[in-house]
């Protein structure tokens, strides 16, 4: 097994490859764009309450309404993201110069969104903001401890956050909020491909390790919104939804990534590590899946029921 050191060595001509691809496929786009300010006015002294917002007509669901305050504080926590990756990946090289590029791309979403609901007062500014406070304050993210965690972490995360970001969007039933939710869900979009394909190349260098990793993340994954105060109900709001649940993760992230991008069933080469945490991943997989069919039944059965 090459150290840590030897591994980011070796994968940084494909740093610099992806970024290159990054940079290519990125497009510049601005918050103060996509932000309807025509819609703004000062936020009232009385107390807020959902009719306040000026949503176009729409009338925003209690679950929409947590997903985009999820989505929002997620957002926010960026400088302990920044941290944790560029801890685990490094400063120097094609690894600092993606990094902080990611990090300038990312700082960029809470901006957008922000204004958003600021604007159309879609939510309570100062619960939003005690929130924010007590998040931010607190500092807890998911922190994979290894490259290889860290690479397939990512990887999963940024999908999941993309595929979070677009449903929400959809579902706002605002014109204005869609794009701005669609706008930011491109930018991740972007980041998973950096972040999976980063991954499938450490597969080539070290198969065990890497399946060791993917095998980790697949049991212990977390969204990081775990320290949003009542991040719990949120969840299952979303959730109750179909904005984000664990169907939408199994088969929108775990079977297209782990499945079919990295073809862990077939993979050839393993040691007996790899091939021990791949008996025990798609054990793990089995589990979710029969986990995503159940609430897929319940979710068409609740459906045919109304």
């Amino acid at each position: 097994m090459a150290s840590e050191s030897s591994l980011l060595f070796e994968l940084e001509g494909e740093v610099e490859s992806l970024l290159e691809r990054h940079l290519q496929k990125t497009k510049e786009w601005f918050p103060h764009e996509v932000v309807p300010y025509e819609r703004g006015r000062a936020h009232q002294a009385h107390e807020w309450s959902p009719s306040d917002a000026d949503l176009d007509g729409a009338v925003l669901d209690d679950a929409v309404r947590s997903s985009l305050i999820v989505n929002l504080l997620t957002e926010d926590n960026l400088p302990y993201y920044f941290r944790t990756v560029e801890t685990v990946l490094g400063a120097d090289g094609a690894w600092g110069e993606w990094v902080r590029r990611w990090t300038a791309e990312e700082g960029r979403h809470s901006m957008a969104i922000y204004g958003y609901l600021m604007t159309t007062r879609a939510v309570d500014p100062v619960s939003l903001e005690r929130d924010r406070m007590a998040q931010v304050s607190g500092g807890k993210v998911p922190a994979p401890s290894t490259v290889h965690d860290a690479l397939v972490y990512l990887s999963l995360q940024e999908l999941a956050t993309r595929i979070a970001h677009r449903s929400t969007g959809v579902m706002i039933g605002d014109s204005a909020g869609e794009r701005v939710m669609s706008r930011v869900a491109a930018d991740e979009n972007l980041h998973h491909l950096f972040y999976r394909d980063l991954a499938t190349a450490a597969f080539a260098i070290e198969p065990d390790e890497m399946m060791a990793a993917v095998q980790r993340q697949v049991a212990g994954f977390e969204m990081p919104g775990v320290g949003i105060p009542g991040f719990a109900a949120h969840a299952r709001r979303i959730a109750s939804a179909g904005i984000y649940d664990l169907a939408v993760h199994y088969q929108q992230i775990l079977v297209p990534v782990v499945i079919r991008q990295w073809a862990v069933e077939t993979m050839s080469g393993l040691g007996e590590l790899g091939n021990r945490a791949r008996e025990a991943l798609m054990r793990r997989m089995e589990k979710s899946a029969r986990v995503a069919e159940r609430l897929l039944d319940r979710r068409a059965s609740g459906i045919a029921t109304a």
